[in-house]
């Protein structure tokens, strides 16, 4: 057929230019390891409004056949810690992390639940005596940290990010530790060491009879569920006391610590390549338009289109025999580019890696068709040049190819989807860092890169030029 007859003669033409081929191929990668490397922190990380509270949970958990709370004290605060909307709770691992963040300026403070947290908070009460022995953890400014087994690690350089976090986890202990202790001691309220106690500072009480002796404590803690009809003393969440709606524990507020030091000097898996990868995936396959455009420049100078038009070949058969060498080179480089960022960079295909392939080639068809619009426009090697490097940087820079999209306005965001690499982006976003990829939202981007390569193609054709 004319038309593979010319497709592998453009094919020939685009093997023979080996510093194209280093540019599409090598140079991505080189991007990608010099950005990972020098900026990689910026990029997998969405801005987040929300204050960041890090914790390091340490504790040993309750004591052999406690049944109150139904889970290590350290969880209890970790859950109303992340109730609140505004507040994201990072788990880190290890005091070791914690403290090298704290050290380096990352974190400002971080919160650690020693071994005996659970232990300390079960003794808290306002209780003289008790087994085991009562802790008061109260003083002027609140909870005594150190009473209860918890530790605030510092940067002395950042005290008033410090303190914030500090009084948070004040506020939070307080909500945790005083319903515990009011409860406990309400629920001693009417049992034979209390009405002991009280007898003695009732005259006449030791005339009584038994059944009088036994009815004043359940009279006396009636009396103060009356007097004091809205809390419930005898909770022991905050919630409970003022009776208040419960809360959930906010799991969407939990996140764990994603240590930038794992995976050697490369830092391979870590969560920058799977945004770093896709993106100059996609914005390296649209720099085609550049090889392409100085191919067809090259034609022209030798009279090569001329000829064609001469042949028995449609102006669509000439554009279908260029554009299928073209394609292959683009679907070798994004097979290539996402290979190589699994296998040197520790990228992840997500769950879904089928639905990869048809990503890979959808981008490929927008990126092959404005590659044929700029080659069928430009005339000169200046002009491919000028053209072909506004339009990689220009729309890399507005779509987010450059710079995550995360980090851009709303209306920038919305305004991107005008370029077919937005819609490469959300569905490699998709695919690479959601957890649970919906096909759908994938199928859409896939559709609405064909279109634009449908209509890139068919302003190429009516812009196709053979006799200039």
């Amino acid at each position: 057929m004319p038309i593979l007859t010319l497709a592998a003669k453009d094919f020939r033409l685009l093997l023979r230019d080996p510093r194209s081929a280093a540019v599409l191929v090598g140079m991505p990668v080189v991007l990608i390891l010099v950005i990972g490397l020098t900026l990689g922190d910026l990029f997998g990380q969405k801005p987040d409004d929300r204050l960041r509270i890090s914790v390091v949970n340490l504790d040993r958990g309750l004591a052999a056949g406690q049944k109150y709370p139904p889970k290590p004290w350290s969880e209890v605060v970790i859950d109303d810690l992340s109730s609140t909307a505004e507040i994201r709770v990072e788990l880190i691992d290890s005091r070791e992390a914690a403290e090298r963040l704290v050290a380096r300026g990352k974190r400002s403070a971080v919160l650690v639940f020693e071994p005996d947290f659970s232990d300390r908070m079960t003794r808290c009460s306002f209780l003289t005596a008790n087994d085991p022995p009562p802790l008061n953890p109260l003083f002027r400014d609140g909870v005594r940290l150190d009473a209860v087994g918890l530790t605030v690690l510092k940067d002395p350089t950042q005290q008033a990010a410090s303190s914030i976090i500090e009084q948070v986890a004040q506020v939070t202990l307080l909500r945790v530790v005083i319903p515990w202790m009011i409860g406990r001691a309400f629920e001693r309220v009417g049992d034979d060491v209390f009405i002991d106690a009280m007898g003695k500072r009732i005259p006449g009480y030791g005339f009584l009879p038994g059944a009088a002796k036994r009815g004043i404590g359940p009279a006396v803690k009636g009396g103060i569920a009356d007097l004091f009809s809205n809390y419930d003393f005898t909770a022991k969440t905050w919630a409970g006391l003022t009776k208040a709606e419960e809360r959930g524990p906010g799991a969407g507020n939990r996140t764990a610590y994603d240590d930038p030091d794992a995976g050697g000097l490369l830092k391979r898996g870590a969560i920058r390549y799977q945004v770093l990868v896709p993106s100059y995936t996609v914005m390296f396959a649209f720099s085609l338009v550049l090889t392409v455009g100085w191919l067809f420049v090259a034609e022209r100078r030798h009279g090569t289109l001329v000829r064609l038009r001469a042949a028995p070949l449609t102006r669509g058969q000439i554009l279908v025999g260029k554009l299928l060498p073209c394609l292959a080179v683009s679907l070798f480089q994004g097979f290539f580019l996402l290979a190589a960022g699994s296998l040197v960079f520790g990228m992840s295909w997500g769950n879904r890696p089928d639905l990869v392939v048809p990503v890979v080639v959808c981008t490929s068809v927008a990126a092959v068709g404005l590659a044929m619009l700029v080659a069928g426009v430009a005339r000169t090697e200046t002009q491919v040049a000028v053209y072909g490097t506004l339009l990689v940087l220009v729309l890399g820079a507005v779509s987010g190819s450059l710079l995550p999209r995360d980090f851009m306005p709303e209306r920038v965001r919305a305004f991107s989807l005008v370029t077919p690499h937005a819609w490469a982006l959300d569905a490699y976003s998709q695919l690479l860092t959601n957890p649970h990829p919906e096909a759908a939202v994938v199928w859409q981007a896939c559709a609405a890169l064909v279109g634009f390569g449908a209509l890139f193609l068919a302003l190429a054709w009516w812009r196709l030029d053979l006799e200039a």
